[in-house]
């Protein structure tokens, strides 16, 4: 895949991206529709039911951009970390497809148990063990149930969807329980990696940049169309990208044949993935946040961002 149109590449091949009700999740499922694939898309906001995070967007509006996107999209109610339900699930996928190439492990929602500034002893370990088994045992959870169908066929790819990569998870991310719950997915990726390759697949941990997810435009009191009048509130989100972006580079992972030569086991990002298959955001932008961010540290304007779009 180059520049911003997917092709129907996928068609065919059956993925389950896990957590898809908003933000990467949701891009993710539409990408892959976009490139003809059957996408079921799983999470806990309905239409008839929203989750603790308490949000409009739902799982059902996500399997119709799917079919708009040109796939084939179904919305599954699931609580990643209820057992019985994700092996129903994949019994489902089992009994009406007969296989599964990708799965996508996207499922998070923490950002409301995140309490920052605050030392571990200080912090609520309810919510930190909380946060932990969202981010965490759903991803666990999800592959012990779905592996067993992915690896019947060979060329099987797990994507573990993080925030940052190696490189930039060296570093501690400032909160005891977020740093956890980010850098075990790229732990994951590399395990996954390992235990696939005998089965001829693989898995990869990818992350995107400063993400212009629906919860983060609504942050800043912008839309998708306005999004360029928050920089003044933060100079570093005129390096931001939208969820397709990271989908795109994702899409164009999962169409690679030498993916798990190139990439298998390791935690990248889209700024790493866009340059390498020509992938571009919705606006024709190619943003590279960690060579901003590397700027920056090396001493670097913060308000000058535009070269690295």
């Amino acid at each position: 895949m180059s520049g911003n149109e997917a092709k129907p590449q996928l068609r065919g091949k059956v993925v389950l991206v896990a957590g898809a009700t908003r933000g990467a999740g949701r891009a993710i499922a539409v990408e892959f529709g976009r490139a003809g694939a059957t996408v079921y898309a799983t999470g806990r906001s309905t239409r008839a039911k929203r989750s603790e995070i308490d949000r409009a967007e739902t799982i059902e509006e996500t399997a119709e951009l799917v079919d708009a996107a040109g796939g084939k999209g179904i919305a599954v109610p699931t609580d990643h970390l209820d057992v019985g339900a994700v092996r129903d699930l994949v019994a489902r996928i089992d009994k009406e497809q007969g296989r599964l190439d990708v799965l996508v492990n996207d499922i998070w929602g923490g950002e409301h148990l995140t309490e920052w500034d605050k030392p571990l002893w200080e912090m609520d370990l309810d919510k930190g063990f909380h946060m932990l088994r969202l981010a965490i045992d759903t991803h666990i959870i999800t592959s012990h149930e779905a592996l067993p169908l992915l690896i019947r066929n060979p060329g099987g790819l797990v994507v573990e969807i993080t925030d940052g990569d190696e490189e930039f998870n060296t570093d501690y991310r400032d909160q005891f329980f977020y740093d956890l719950a980010k850098i075990t997915p790229i732990r994951m990726a590399k395990a996954l990696a390992k235990e696939l390759q005998p089965h001829g697949g693989t898995a990869v941990s990818v992350t995107p940049g400063f993400l212009r997810s629906e919860q983060m435009l609504e942050h800043f009191g912008v839309t998708e169309e306005t999004w360029r009048d928050a920089i003044p509130q933060s100079v570093h989100f005129g390096l931001s990208e939208t969820p397709h972006y990271v989908a795109r580079c994702i899409v164009a992972l999962a169409a690679d044949p030498e993916r798990e030569k190139r990439w298998g086991g390791r935690g990248v990002a889209s700024w790493t993935l866009a340059p390498a298959y020509g992938v571009r955001d919705l606006d024709g932008s190619q943003p590279r946040f960690m060579e901003y961010f590397k700027a920056i540290q090396a001493g670097g304007a913060e308000d000058d961002y535009a070269p690295y779009r």
